[in-house]
């Protein structure tokens, strides 16, 4: 991915110093510049640049004088002298890869950090393959006596880690139930193991009771099974053999990760080490990583001392940025509420809290701006983030006195809003299978209003909420189409994100809800492992008098966004002019999984940018709205220009086909590029009506 980026980066800066140097009176100069640009792009030294290393295809013809797919070095000065490179001028929607005169983003490949996602080849000698697993003796979650070295006196065992609150390994347990019988005919007896001590066995059972499951489950409430074993995460995979010899450890297949969903496994490592074990042969792929919930079970590699407690310190940080969904009846998928939680999920927390991923907030900072322009901020404090890992990476992680502990936090029932107006609720129930892909789903909902309401407060509850992924509410006015939300490039009206399904007006501020409207829902739905019914509704609360301001969304939009396959960081830009003073509230970007990075500026009319907001590191699984404390005023004859990044390739461990080209399209396999603007505008004081 590096190599691909800087490429990319090469190329528009090569393209924007040739344009700069058709206008410069010395000539052996521009040449010299000329040459090091040539030398910058020619990466394999061999003279000549190629279409592959210079990705920008019009450019790539002009310079190209003999037509024979390759630029010399001669052929590069001969079309400057010619003045080839004059007059490619942008169009508001091309693509940085194609067209020279795109800036290139500030956004980087360093910028882009990794993140945990799928499963990775590891060493198999440093993952232990080839070694013995001790033959440790248990008992099931029905009180039977088991030893290892019994179960293995056939073929051999599979032990695979599990539980009943990791998204992933909920998401595998259908898989399991399926492969059971393949692995009966293998003579290799399945144990199913949850380390975490926290887990309730009735969440346990009710778990177990949604699969046809024959496997033997193991409640390891002293995780002294999974502490043999050196266990990673709750999704891991161990293959030993009669002798008790480990063959192979890592990833079940990678149709899951902790970013994605994928249709089907690309690779199915654990059936293919069956095979191989059938055949009394090493599995080609030996070691992965598994993507899951990440296990600690030896306290060896911590030896710092800190003065932060966890009911001094920690259970507040917790409390101020994780509880509200981090809680029983939360929409996240474990509680972080009490001790004995968190003591269970501290790795994945050292984890989210490292990368970034959690508390979800991807806005860079704005290094020009004097103070935080974003209201709803969820960061972790410079503060709050040092102290929280400084307990985790200590060695005894100190307690502190009980009596310290902070005042719970009461959370609403039901609507945060409060009591709604108006509740709206989808036409029928939709299915959710249990595993695999779902594209997505559209609803109208007719809200039969006789009279314009104003809309100050809203709030989308879904049904199941372990399913919903995304959800975007268009208004369509009466008589008009209600078509699918993804097949245009209009706004919203409401939009929902796991943590982020309500929003409430400021004082005299509110969204239009026409007589006789309907009401569109296009919804995204993340299967969770079990098969399900959803039936969300969405509630309004209206205004007792006429708001003074209209609250819209427009959504900048590149239709015709083309990605080439096999590429890590395609660009792709659109402009938009902009009609009148716009008092922007925020911004919500939207991609798919081929996303990688989006940023928004404001570019005046004498051509100076001001960045608005750059995310060098976009993540589909959070649609997030980034909403400003005081709203920001773009004048009248300003562009609105959107810059995306897409990574194509196989390093996106989400892409579906790296090979091939990805256009504008309604579902996740396909690629969308919108820049969602909130604003406000004033209303008559006649018909309530827009200015």
């Amino acid at each position: 991915m590096r190599n691909w980026i800087r490429r990319l980066t090469v190329s528009v800066t090569v393209v924007l110093g040739f344009l700069f140097l058709a206008g410069v009176a010395k000539r052996v100069w521009a040449q010299q510049a000329v040459e090091k640009k040539f030398d910058q792009l020619d990466q394999n030294k061999d003279g000549k640049i190629t279409p592959d290393e210079l990705p920008a295809a019009e450019l790539f013809k002009r310079l190209d004088l003999d037509g024979n797919g390759e630029i010399t070095r001669s052929e590069a000065a001969r079309a400057l002298a010619r003045g080839k490179l004059n007059g490619l001028m942008k169009s508001s929607g091309d693509s940085a890869s194609d067209n020279p005169m795109v800036k290139a983003p500030s956004i980087t490949v360093d910028d882009i950090k990794k993140v945990t996602s799928g499963p990775e080849v590891l060493n198999p000698g440093e993952a232990g393959i080839g070694r013995m697993i001790a033959d440790v003796k248990f008992n099931d979650i029905e009180g039977k006596n088991h030893q290892l070295s019994d179960l293995a006196s056939g073929h051999g065992a599979i032990v695979i880690m599990t539980s009943s609150s990791c998204p992933v390994s909920k998401r595998y347990l259908p898989e399991i139930a399926k492969l059971q019988q393949e692995f009966a005919k293998a003579q290799l007896p399945v144990v199913l193991i949850n380390p975490f001590p926290s887990e309730k066995e009735s969440a346990i059972r009710s778990q177990l009771a949604a699969q046809p499951l024959s496997a033997i489950y193991v409640h390891d409430q002293t995780k002294s099974f999974a502490t043999t074993l050196a266990a990673k995460t709750t999704t891991e995979v161990f293959l030993i053999d009669r002798k008790r010899t480990l063959v192979y450890r890592g990833a079940l297949d990678d149709q899951y990760g902790i970013n994605y969903n994928l249709d089907a496994p690309r690779h199915r490592y654990l059936l293919e080490a069956v095979d191989a074990l059938g055949r009394n042969e090493s599995p080609a792929i030996s070691a992965t990583a598994a993507p899951g919930c990440e296990l600690e079970l030896d306290s060896a590699t911590r030896d710092s001392k800190t003065d932060v407690t966890y009911f001094g310190d920690v259970a507040r940080i917790l409390q101020q940025n994780c509880v509200s969904c981090h809680r029983d009846n939360g929409i996240a998928p474990f509680s972080l509420a009490d001790l004995d939680s968190v003591q269970d999920h501290v790795s994945v927390i050292k984890r989210v809290v490292t990368e970034g991923t959690m508390p979800p907030w991807f806005a860079a900072n704005q290094q020009d701006s004097k103070s935080n322009p974003w209201a709803n901020d969820c960061s972790l404090s410079s503060r709050d983030k040092s102290d929280l890992l400084a307990w985790i990476e200590s060695k005894d992680r100190p307690l502190g006195e009980q009596k310290d502990a902070p005042e719970p936090k009461q959370y609403p029932s039901e609507w945060s809003i409060g009591k709604p107006d108006m509740v709206l609720t989808l036409s029928k129930p939709f299915d959710i299978k249990a595993t695999g892909y779902m594209p997505y789903q559209f609803d109208v909902v007719e809200t039969e209003l006789t009279e314009d309401k104003w809309v100050t407060a809203y709030e989308i509850l879904p049904s199941e909420r372990d399913v919903v992924h995304h959800v975007i509410v268009k208004v369509h006015e009466k008589g008009s189409a209600a078509r699918d939300a993804g097949e245009g490039a209009g706004g919203y009206w409401a939009v929902y994100v796991p943590g982020n399904g309500s929003q409430k007006y400021h004082q005299g501020f509110a969204r239009l809800l026409p007589a006789g409207s309907k009401v569109s829902f296009q919804i995204h739905y993340t299967p969770s492992g079990t098969e399900k019914k959803e039936r969300m509704r969405m509630g309004l609360v209206f205004a007792k008098d006429k708001p003074q301001y209209e609250v819209r969304t427009v959504g900048v939009a590149h239709l015709g966004i083309s990605i080439p396959p096999h590429t890590a960081a395609h660009v792709e830009t659109k402009t938009q002019r902009v009609p009148f003073d716009l008092p922007i509230m925020g911004f919500m970007p939207h991609m798919h999984i081929r996303g990688a990075a989006f940023k928004y500026e404001a570019i005046d009319e004498s051509g100076k940018s001001d960045v608005l907001l750059d995310i060098p590191r976009y993540d589909f699984n959070w649609q997030l709205n980034y909403s400003y404390k005081t709203p920001k005023l773009v004048p009248r004859g300003s562009t609105i220009k959107v810059t995306a990044i897409y990574n194509n390739s196989e390093s996106n461990a989400a892409n579906p086909d790296p090979g091939k080209r990805v256009k504008w399209g309604p579902q996740t396999i396909d690629e969308m590029m919108i820049g969602y603007v909130d604003y406000f505008v004033p209303l008559t004081d006649n018909k309530g009506a827009a200015n």
